[in-house]
Parts: C-alpha cells; structure tokens; sequence
C-alpha cells in the first residue's frame, strides 16, 4: 500500500519552548518531552502493524537545550568545559534523558553558573527516527522493508545519515539548520545509534557502562576480571554488581552466570558502583578495526577514561617476556582513523593518566622509582593492520620502527588513543610484552600458555588500580584542556 506523500503529517500535541533556571527541572522537560515522542511513535507504529491503515504520515521531534548569549565576558580560564567561546546561540538535540541524566544535570548547571543564563528546553526540528522511539521496548521490532503492508518510509521517519555522523567531533563547521552553533559533541540521532550498536556488539545495555573503560584483547583478562568482581562483592568495596554478557547480574559473590551458546561480538562485563563510577571491561578482539568500532559508540556515553591493557610486541632485546610498556606516544601505522583524524594531528600524552598509571604499577609490583625501570619502559607504542607484519620485508617496517623510537607494536592501541583524542575522552595504554619476534620469541602456544598463567593477574590489577585513582580525581583535572580545541562544545 502506497502513502499519499502530500497527506498531514500527524504530530503530538505542540509543546511551547520553556526557560529554565534549574538544571534538574530541565532535564525533568527533557524526559516529558522524549517520553511523548517515543509514546505517540510507538503506539501508532504499533497499530500500524495491528492493521491499521496509515492515514498520515507520523512524527515525532526530539527535544533540545538551547543557550543564548551575548556576553564577552571572560569565564574561569582553569575550565576545559562548561562555557562556550563566544556570543551565539547555541543547541543540541537530546535523547534518553534518563541514561544521561546525570551528566545533563551536570552540563546544564556548569552553563548556568559560567554564563549567568536559562536555558530553553523544547521540542527541536530533528525528527525522531520510529527505529530508535521503540529501541527500548523489547517486544517490539521494526521489520524489514517490504515485510509491512505499507512503505515505512513513508508514514514514519527512519535514520538520516545527515543528522547521524561526527562532523562536530571531527571540527567540520557544524551548524543546527536554524545556524545554531553545536552545544554537545553529538546529535541525538548520532547517539540513538550507537546505543543500538553498543547493544549488539557487546550483549549488554548501555545504562550498565561505567565511567571507566578498559579495553583488552583477549578472553584470559575477562575470566580475571570476574574473579576480582566476585571478591569485590565479597567485601565492603563499594562495588555493588557485576554484569556479564546478556545482561546477567549478580550481587553476591556466588552468584551464578550462564556462558552464553554464543559471544557477542565484544564481550563487554560491568563492575558497578553507585553514580558509574565502576569499570567497565572490553574485549575488543585483534585489530584497528574493531577497536575504532568500540571506542565510536562508547564515546556517546561520555566516559571519564578508557585505556588499554593488552599485549603487544616487544622491540627491544633488552626487554623480557611479561615486562610492561607505558606509552607516552603512538606511531599510527593503523590507517582506519586517517580520514577523520589525519596523521599530522598529534596524539599526545596526558600527564593524569601517565602517573595515574605508574603509579598503579608501583603499588602492584612493589616497586618504585629507579627499580621500576626493571619491570615497565616507557616510550613510543606503534600500532599497524597486519597481525603478521613480521613476515614482510623487515628493512622498511623495521627501520621506521627504530626511527619513530619504538619499544612496542601492538594492533589497537594507537587507535583507541587517537579515538579518545578526537572524542575528547582522556586516554592511556599499558601493555604487557608477549613476544619478541624480532628476536627469535615467538608467541608460541606453550610460551603463551605460561605468561598468560603468571602475568595477566597483575596486568589487570594495576589497570584496575589505575581507574580507581583516576575516579578519585576531580573531573576538571582528568579532562583536561590539552584535548579541547579553541572551537569547542561546551558540553564535555
């Protein structure tokens, strides 16, 4: 069946724009609104598929946070957020005010207070795609096209690539249609679907992401990570749950999780601690790819930190199997970032994470200052696309290696740090030597096996350790201005 495309457009019943001088109340207008779109976008796609015949097509709008501001006036220059460079009017399109509540309240009060200003909340102009209105209701799945006796194009509004990619991240002079200027690094429609990835990709919902990210690629630091949550649970740490893949949480620590027929993609596990302040565990698996695809959606979420704690290459024969490398810099051989971030733009260290994560060294080993030099080296981590690069001609990959001081080769690392570059989510990378190649060890499986029973223990703890000191840090320390730019989003 055929929609008439000049019929009505049916719509909720408009609501007025309102001025607000408290961020909670805001956010309050901001869950009403959400929650009528999504409602009346449910309930008629509902009946669509009950039979009922489309008499107009169906819309709904996100809801928006609009700013104004005519003031020159100079704010606390310490802030890396929280205030917008210049006199304008500015917006963002808003969606799962529950999911963000926290962190809206936070933005919205950090305006007000820098600025002196209200905020307006309201409906915005950005239709809400009908696949992301019922993403939360899980009886409910769009079909797929042609399996609907109408054209869903039709009578509801569906993805549009123009309001769902990263040109405000990637400083491409993003405008709202109105020429509003961009008040948070993403569009609703650009988290919508993320969060839908984060779910298919990881078997788990994104309200269950902390705060803290660490991203692993292998399966042994997922088995660890379950022992320490369980002694977690054990004791008075806090911590008040662990989730595993299909969202199965435990709060004791006997409780039972079932291993799943079949892994997600990247298996995702959760430690939970009141106000997200836990850990959140990734198996990317092996490779650039997948660690831009990870690092992509959970950025939506804002975290306060990701790092890396994987294993890598050691380059130099002085290094021993199990010995750790801290990298302060990254060679990007990886080529998946290169057109949203080119390899000119620098991918610096940031000095919060650094010592949060020698220090979380020393403590684990029991080691410090110059004897800690026996245990981790510091310096260049290269990070390229091909697992067997060793199988090349070495005279090129191998002279570069040396020209850029390399201690370390791994394949996520430089990614994961070029991604929380670009997104504004402060980053690091541990790793723990497997293998020399170019020095006769290979990772070999009964070498393998014996590392990974004496070193991944550790590896973890300290990358643990290390979020734990970094949730101890006042958020204006940890994000940091080194990654603002001088157009940036007031939001973080």
């Amino acid at each position: 069946m055929k929609i008439d495309q000049k019929q009505k457009i049916s719509t909720p019943e408009s609501s007025p724009a309102t001025f607000f001088d408290n961020a909670e109340a805001a956010v309050d207008r901001l869950q009403e609104l959400y929650s009528e779109a999504t409602r009346f976008l449910c309930e008629r796609f509902i009946g669509s598929l009950n039979g009922e015949v489309p008499t107009s097509r169906y819309r709904a709008f996100y809801p928006e946070i609009r700013i104004s501001t005519a003031s020159y006036a100079s704010i606390d220059s310490r802030l890396s957020f929280g205030h917008v460079a210049e006199p304008g009017t500015y917006a963002t399109t808003i969606t799962r005010p529950d999911l963000f509540r926290h962190y809206l309240i936070q933005q919205i009060e950090l305006l007000m207070e820098n600025h002196g200003i209200r905020v307006t909340v309201g409906p915005s102009t950005t239709p809400m795609p009908v696949h992301f209105a019922v993403a939360q209701e899980k009886d409910i799945v769009v079909p797929e096209a042609g399996a609907t006796p109408f054209t869903l194009r039709d009578v509801f509004d569906v993805p549009d690539l123009s309001t769902t990619n990263d040109e405000i991240v990637n400083g491409s002079d993003f405008t709202y249609p109105d020429g509003a200027g961009p008040l948070a690094p993403f569009t609703a429609q650009r988290i919508d679907y993320s969060l839908a990835r984060l779910s298919h990709y990881t078997a788990t919902d994104p309200e269950h992401f902390q705060n803290h990210v660490l991203f692993t690629n292998y399966q042994f630091y997922v088995e660890e990570f379950e022992a320490y949550a369980r002694k977690m649970l054990s004791e008075d740490s806090g911590y008040t749950s662990f989730i595993a893949t299909g969202n199965q949480e435990i709060t004791t620590p006997d409780g039972v999780i079932e291993v799943p027929a079949k892994l997600p993609q990247m298996p995702t596990y959760h430690l939970k601690r009141e106000g997200g302040g836990g850990i959140t565990l990734v198996n990317i698996g092996v490779g650039p790819s997948n660690a831009k695809t990870a690092t992509d959606h959970i950025a939506v979420l804002r975290p306060h930190a990701w790092l890396m704690v994987g294993h890598c290459a050691g380059l130099r024969n002085s290094q021993s199997l199990g010995d750790f490398v801290l990298a302060h810099a990254y060679l990007r051989e990886d080529h998946v970032l290169d057109d949203d971030l080119p390899v000119w733009v620098p991918i610096p260290a940031l000095a919060e994470i650094q010592t949060s994560l020698e220090k979380a060294v020393a403590e684990i080993s029991s080691l410090e200052g110059y004897e800690l030099k026996r245990l981790m080296r510091t310096g260049t981590v290269a990070t390229i696309d091909n697992r067997n690069w060793e199988l090349r001609d070495q005279s090129g990959p191998v002279q570069r290696l040396s020209q850029s001081r390399a201690i370390a080769l791994d394949m996520e690392s430089a990614t994961i740090a070029a991604n929380g570059y670009r997104f504004r989510v402060p980053y690091g990378t541990l790793l723990c030597v497997s293998d020399k190649p170019l020095h006769g060890e290979l990772k070999l499986p009964g070498m393998a096996t014996d590392f990974y029973r004496t070193q991944v223990t550790r590896h973890l703890q300290i990358g643990i350790r290390a979020m734990e000191i970094l949730r101890d840090m006042p958020l204006a320390r940890i994000h940091s201005r080194k990654l603002r730019s001088f157009e940036e989003t007031a939001f973080l």
